[in-house]
């Protein structure tokens, strides 16, 4: 599964917004129907700025048509409907060594 960093070099939301999107650019223009966002949590521990940003921006993307859905990484695995429904097409991301463990610091997106 390809990896879109956008924690390195903790980034301010919009830089980080800058980086979501061309790594959602780079991993589609190769055809991989999967790839993992490495977001992070978020320093206070109740879940940042940054990954809250991203899953509004993800949900413009879906709008656009650039990618299919998304799994935040506490649902990526076999106890939700979305884990469930995004293993069923691609099996592959069982296998992901986050594949189960309700990281909340990661979010998969499906491509078309």
């Amino acid at each position: 599964m390809e990896i879109i960093n956008i924690e390195q070099g903790h980034p301010t939301v919009q830089q980080a917004m800058v980086k979501l999107q061309n790594g959602i650019y780079r991993v589609r223009a190769t055809g991989q129907p999967v790839a993992k966002i490495v977001h992070g949590y978020g320093s206070s521990g109740t879940g940042g700025a940054i990954k809250q940003a991203i899953g509004m921006e993800l949900r413009k993307y879906i709008s656009r048509g650039m990618i299919k859905s998304y799994c935040p990484g506490e649902d990526f695995g076999p106890f939700s409907s979305a884990g469930r429904e995004m293993n069923a097409k691609h099996p592959s991301v069982s296998r992901d060594r986050d594949w189960g463990l309700q990281n909340d610091g990661i979010t998969v997106i499906m491509f078309k």
